[in-house]
């Protein structure tokens, strides 16, 4: 990273670290699911973005991670914090897996067989035989972490709101930090590679197969991974809460954001989180008009998405320094 890039990085963190302290617990609660969106979008940008395989199912590994860690939670006792990787573990081998057979597909073949996915994952999740451990169509009911002893003994007072949103800021830092690694280093360059051209990638000696399937578990083990975070933070879990449409908002968040972008899955994170909201504002009769007005008007006005705009925007300022 270049210094200036390091230090716009550092302020960041620093108005993030802050941030809870100066607004209200409802608006704590709306940033830290934007950071779980960031994750979910993330992951669903390493194979869409950089890998180019169009998926309209990454609701199902949402809600596969969101499962993982209820059930670990209520049923076996589990510590929140050990529920996040086991449902990235989980998820990781759920999307390679699935990745494996749909390595026939492409195009909008592969869309359609995500979009199965997504669409038969709540039924599946209500199906009788797994009630035992979904809670059916009731769901399951999670408490809500409290921050722990120690931050009370160093005189450090956080209220459980406050706490998930710093566990959710340190878990997307890491999640980031890692993705930003694993897309500048070999396997992100032969991800794009199979995206750009994938006879000439095979024919340089890249293993189209396993970098597909890998990059099929990798996104799904980030879904996962915001999937528990996100059941952590809402504090429940039910079949109905993980539809079709949590699949397509991703993708939503993906495209307003910036394709094959790290920094675009925050922009979408915060566009699919408050945009609704706006729209609400705007109008109770018609929210979702609003909203799709927004959304034609984000994709007209920058095609490249908000990281493609902000990064142009940077370019000319830059440009104009130097002048």
């Amino acid at each position: 990273m270049t210094r200036r890039a390091s230090i716009g990085v550092a302020v960041l963190i620093a108005i993030a670290c802050a941030l809870p302290f100066v607004v209200s617990n409802y608006r704590t609660f709306q940033l830290t699911l934007v950071l779980v969106y960031a994750i979910a979008l993330l992951g669903l940008n390493i194979l869409t973005g950089y890998n180019g395989q169009i998926s309209l199912g990454h609701g199902a590994f949402y809600a596969i991670g969101a499962y993982t860690a209820a059930v670990l939670m209520d049923r076996l006792g589990a510590p929140y914090w050990a529920t996040i990787p086991a449902a990235g573990a989980v998820c990781l081998v759920a999307g390679f897996l699935f990745g494996l057979p749909a390595l026939r597909l492409e195009g909008l073949y592969l869309a359609l067989a995500t979009f199965a996915l997504g669409v038969s994952m709540p039924q599946l999740l209500k199906y009788h035989h797994l009630e035992k451990w979904t809670g059916g169509v009731q769901g399951i009911v999670i408490a809500k972490p409290e921050p722990p002893a120690f931050l009370r003994e160093a005189g450090l007072q956080m209220n459980p709101d406050q706490w998930l949103y710093f566990f959710a800021l340190a878990v997307a830092a890491m999640m980031f930090v890692l993705g930003w690694n694993l897309l500048r280093g070999r396997v992100g360059r032969a991800l794009i590679a199979i995206r750009d051209q994938h006879i000439a990638a095979e024919a340089m000696g890249i293993n189209n197969a396993l970098y597909k399937s890998l990059a099929f578990g990798v996104s799904a083990m980030y879904t996962g991974v915001a999937g528990a975070l996100g059941a952590i933070a809402v504090q429940y879990v039910a079949p109905d809460s993980f539809t079709i449409f949590v699949s397509l908002v991703f993708l939503v968040g993906i495209v307003v954001g910036g394709l094959a972008s790290i920094s675009g899955a925050l922009y979408g994170a915060l566009f699919i989180q408050f945009v609704p909201n706006v729209a609400d504002e705007i109008s109770k009769a018609a929210p979702w008009a609003i909203f799709g007005l927004f959304l034609i008007g984000f994709v007209y006005l920058m095609p490249s998405g908000v990281a493609g705009a902000v990064r142009m925007l940077l370019v000319r300022l830059m440009r104009k320094g130097a002048k």
